[in-house]
């Protein structure tokens, strides 16, 4: 098959040992009903992201994200690498020599695409497009619960020691949101695939809506801790979400991750949760 990079790449028929160097690839191949052989940490992490450590909390970590150990590639033996995001060049060369390695996604691409890509090299497009029909006929049951919340506005946040930040136009969570036909706020609607930089306490505005999903990477440590002290403060407080009690404490691993196909129905059902009237 022909990877993103326009390299071509002789894949195993039915790979048996497929690592996968990035949260979507192991996302995909879970989804795909295969088990990983080896994976990277997730971003900010020591193992699998959060919302699929019940799925791969056994499959041995390679390296941290984006920096995988080759030394320890070696050791699994892998008849197939998933190294999708990866800018160096120089790095996949290496791989290449340990396996045949197919590059999924280029960094701005969407889950969709890179999902497709991942069930190609595994011949497994039968299961993807499955995977794409039940995922669209979930959107559209959700998507009719939601009733007279509609056409409200989601903001979707990450904080972090140095302060709160948005999910861009086109990062992954904010096109689950568009898929159901909701809206972002006003201040969201900056164009790119990654996060705002970090917003000052004088700008926290910026952040509000309708809803408020909030999540840090991690569920301890600084970040936990500067989100707990800002939400004693006035200018918190004061936010229309805030106060009408929709702020919606969110696994920050899984929303303002760049996503896959397991995590856009893990995004649905905190959705679900938290919109639809019981």
């Amino acid at each position: 098959m022909t990877d993103v990079t326009g390299a071509e790449v002789a894949v195993p028929e039915q790979p048996e040992r497929v690592v996968a160097l990035s949260e979507r690839d192991l996302d995909a191949l879970l989804a795909l009903g295969l088990d990983p052989a080896g994976t990277t940490s997730g971003r900010g992490q020591n193992d699998v992201p959060g919302y699929l450590r019940e799925r791969a909390d056994d499959v041995p970590i390679v390296g941290h994200f984006m920096q995988p150990s080759l030394g320890r590639l070696v050791e699994l033996q892998p008849d197939l690498i998933l190294a999708g995001g990866l800018p160096d060049a120089q790095l996949i060369g290496r791989l290449r020599r340990i396996a045949p390695t197919v590059v999924t996604y280029r960094a701005d691409d969407d889950w969709r695409s890179a999902f497709r890509n991942a069930a190609e090299a595994l011949g497994r497009e039968q299961r993807y497009r499955a995977f794409l029909e039940r995922y669209r006929q979930r959107v559209a049951d959700l998507r009719a619960a939601i009733g007279a919340d509609a056409d409200a506005t989601v903001s979707i946040v990450r904080w972090n020691p140095r302060g709160p930040m948005y999910m861009q136009h086109d990062a992954f969570a904010s096109t689950v949101i568009r898929d159901l036909g909701l809206a972002r706020p006003a201040a969201q609607q900056e164009p790119g695939v990654a996060h705002s930089p970090p917003l000052s306490l004088e700008a926290l505005e910026r952040i509000d809506g309708d809803w408020l999903f909030l999540g840090t990477l991690r569920r301890e440590g600084d970040a936990r801790r500067a989100l707990e002290r800002a939400r004693e403060m006035p200018a918190f407080r004061g936010l229309r979400a805030v106060r009408n009690g929709r702020v919606v404490e969110v696994d920050g691993s899984l929303w303002t991750s760049l996503g896959g196909p397991l995590a856009a129905l893990a995004v649905l059902e905190d959705i679900e949760q938290a919109m639809v009237p019981r």
